[in-house]
């Protein structure tokens, strides 16, 4: 009987999850019909919600452990076909150390006559990674305006959770792929000061 209950409360949070990812894909199916550019929202929820595909974990602070293990990180750039960006990281990888915060940065530049408004989303593969790639700053979900021709350099602070080198399903993991997705804001929140704000440093 012990170990009967033991598989039940096994099952129920992974029954909880399934629930959540079934009421979450539910709520974006009703939402998406008529409404593209909800899409963005809606899948900040959805991610904060279950955790799915490869969403990353958010930190105040950098790790505490460095562990003597080399993981590479490949950087990938995408922008909605509605939004007139070019849209690239500064780097193709990076050889980090798990547990090491790291800085990278991309580029942005609005490729037309006029302001434009964008907004990015986010996802790490394989899937399994991404709870443990944690982010400690980045420019997700953050309204960015950008003048004709203007450029921004933006920056994302992360670092693998040393938990990666434990976990069955990432542990012989040595690559993974940090992608962002720009789309076309059509409602900006702010009319002036994203692309400032947004800008930051080498070094800072």
């Amino acid at each position: 009987m012990t170990a009967g209950n033991g598989q039940n409360d096994g099952k129920q949070p992974a029954a909880r999850r399934h629930g959540a990812v079934a009421a979450v894909c539910s709520l974006l199916v009703l939402s998406m019909a008529g409404l593209s550019f909800a899409a963005v929202p809606l899948y900040r929820l959805y991610c904060q919600v279950t955790g799915y595909q490869g969403t990353t974990q958010r930190a105040d602070k950098a790790s505490a452990v460095v562990l003597d293990r080399t993981v590479k990180v490949h950087f990938d750039a995408n922008v909605a076909a509605e939004l007139p960006w070019k849209f690239e990281p500064m780097q193709s990888a990076l050889n980090v150390k798990v547990g090491e915060n790291t800085l990278a940065f991309y580029k942005a530049t609005n490729t037309s006559d006029k302001p434009t408004v964008g907004t990015s989303v986010f996802n790490v593969t394989p899937d399994a990674v991404g709870m443990y790639f944690t982010k400690v700053q980045c420019f997700c979900f953050t309204e960015q305006r950008l003048e004709p021709g203007q450029s921004i350099e933006m920056a994302v602070s992360f670092f693998v959770d040393p938990a990666f080198a434990t976990d069955e399903e990432t542990q012989r993991l040595s690559e993974l792929t940090l992608s962002y997705s720009f789309y076309p804001v059509t409602a900006p929140k702010k009319a002036e000061g994203q692309a400032a704000a947004a800008t930051t440093g080498r070094g800072g």
